[in-house]
Order: C-alpha cells, then structure tokens, then sequence
C-alpha cells in the first residue's frame, strides 16, 4: 500500500496530454509489418496497422484469430483436441462439392466428392438436407449428384443462387474457417482459428470458456460487457507496443481503454468519437473540421464553458492544470 501511495499521480496532472505523448511518440517508429500464424495461413495486422485498427474502434479488425482453450481431458491430448477442432471449423458446400451451373438446361450440378464427406464427418444425407433448405427451388438427387432447378430463372438468378450454394454451412461454427492444433507453453495444446465467433465456440462443451480469447474487441463487448472488452483492448494495445520493443507503461493503454469505454459502448479517437465529441466548441473546432464546428455553434448559440485545455490556450488564459488548476480568491478589508 506504501508503494501504490508513493507512486500516486500528483494532484492536476495533464494524465490524457502525458498518456497521448507516451502512446504517439514510440507510435511513429513503428513499422508497418504483419505477423504470420502458421497453420492458420493468416497474416495478422502488427505494429502502426493495428493500433490504428484499435483506436479507430473498428467494427471488426481485419483478420479476426481465436484462441480457444479446452477442459483437461481435451487439452492433455492431441487427437482430442484434433477431434474438437474438426467439431468447430466451418465446413461449406464448396468444400466437399464441386458446384456447377447449367445455363442451357437452367440448373445447377453439385457433385459431392464422397472423401471430402469422409475426412469432414458428415453424411449426404445432411448436404441434401442443407442445400433443399437454401435452394428455395425444385431439389433432386441421384448419387452424389445433386440437381437444382430454378424455376423460371434468369442467368443472372442462377449465377447469384450458385455462389450461395457455395457457401452453404454444413458442419461447425460459421465464421469459423480455419483451425490448427497448437501445443502451448504449459504442454498443453489449445485451437488456433482464423475467424471469430465467440458466443457460439463458448457454448460447446469441451471448450474452457473462461479461458478462450478472441481479438475482436466489439465482439468480446456484445458478449462479454463493457469491462470485458475494456480489458481485451488494453491488453491489445500493450501487446502490440510490446512486440515493437517499445516500453509504455500499461497505464497510459490503461486511461486510453477507459477513455474509449466510459460510456458503456467502445468509441473511436478521432472525430467520429471522442475528439468529436468534447464539449467545448472550441476544443471540438480545434481538432478537425473547424469551419463546421464553428458555424453549428453559431447557429445554435453555444457557448465554451472553458474547461478544457485546447480552449483556454487558444484564448491565451492559464490552463487548469497543474498549478494552473488552484484558484485563490483574495479577502479584502
């Protein structure tokens, strides 16, 4: 407790100003690289690439990757935690099909190769099944030949309902494509994915879901909470200023991720979240877009309560903070 009391900020200290310099100063030396997964055949945004996607806020980052860790008696062995992994990748159509437009006769061919079936673990009984639901149209099978038959369908229709077809989901977890068997540093091995889905991988039982990540912000928010994901991106910006060998202390990505979520809905840095957004109107014009800041402000008469940094140096007043921040009023008589 003496520690934490000695390290203790001093009273008006500009923490934002000196957060935003720690983050933004080490930020410009960072290169534009990408890390390569193996097995997942994934190369993930690092470095300048994806701190912008993170403070940007972005609805879903570029190259979504899971990391999904199993109950004990998955986790100690490799063939179960293969046999888990086959459960939840995403199997299409595409995969164990090949599918073929006939636009003379104005069908659809899907011949399904029957090792594909094999080595996924599913039954044609499931892909005829799958396919009639999304067909929407006269279905017949024969075989491993399944026929389509659109009635009264234009080229166009039969090409927009091939590339559907294709992407038809048979077996696993949607948005799930692509899974590795990775042994960790405990001996433990735990699921790679290229894709994210969480709510649905947490609900399969032989997964560990207190223990399962993934690096989708917005979605551990719509899953998890707020607080969840308040964490998830603070953990992100550090590992990411880490693997660029720059040492930010976690407290400046610790005031950036509260800053980001104070409202209860992650927010962008920039003019579409928080920077537009301040109250101030000088503050708001200062930043970006001025002449529209300004004219709103106008015509709605607002005025600047100067609480702010940016307006009170722009009206050359004493800033409030540091010794700034006392105000001293003066008994006379």
């Amino acid at each position: 407790m003496a520690v934490a009391k000695k390290n203790m900020v001093d009273v008006g200290e500009a923490v934002g100003i000196v957060a935003a310099q720690s983050i933004g100063e080490p930020g410009t030396q960072m290169t534009m690289r990408t890390f390569h997964y193996a097995g997942v055949a994934e190369q993930v945004p690092t470095g300048l690439p994806r701190l912008i996607e993170l403070v940007d806020a972005r609805k879903e980052p570029k190259k979504p990757i899971m990391d999904i860790f199993l109950k004990e008696e998955y986790a100690s062995s490799y063939d179960k935690a293969k046999q888990a992994a086959k459960e939840i990748e995403c199997t299409t159509l595409d995969k164990v099909a090949y599918v073929e437009e006939d636009f003379e006769a104005k069908k659809i061919l899907i011949t399904v190769e029957q090792t594909e079936l094999d080595a996924e673990g599913v039954d044609m009984e499931e892909v005829r099944k799958r396919v009639k639901a999304a067909a929407g149209a006269h279905v017949e099978s024969e075989g491993n030949v399944i026929t389509v038959r659109p009635s009264g369908a234009s080229l166009r229709n039969i090409r927009r309902l091939t590339n559907k077809l294709s992407k038809v989901h048979i077996k696993g977890i949607e948005r799930i494509n692509r899974t590795i068997v990775v042994k960790g540093k405990d001996g433990k091995y735990f699921i790679r994915t290229s894709g994210s889905n969480l709510a649905a991988v947490m609900k399969n039982l032989k997964v560990d879901a207190k223990r399962t990540y993934t690096n989708d912000v917005q979605e551990i928010a719509r899953v998890l909470g707020i607080e969840a994901a308040r964490m998830s991106l603070m953990k992100e910006i550090k590992q990411v200023l880490d693997m660029q060998n720059l040492n930010v202390d976690i407290r400046h990505c610790m005031l950036l991720a509260d800053a980001m979520t104070m409202d209860g809905s992650i927010n962008s840095i920039g003019r579409h979240g928080l920077s537009g957004e301040k109250a101030g109107v000088l503050a708001r014009a200062a930043f970006e877009e001025t002449v529209k800041h300004l004219i709103n402000a106008a015509v709605h008469g607002e005025d600047d309560k100067l609480i702010g940094v940016t307006e009170n140096i722009i009206i050359g007043q004493t800033v409030p903070v540091g010794t700034g921040l006392v105000k001293l009023k003066m008994k006379l008589g």
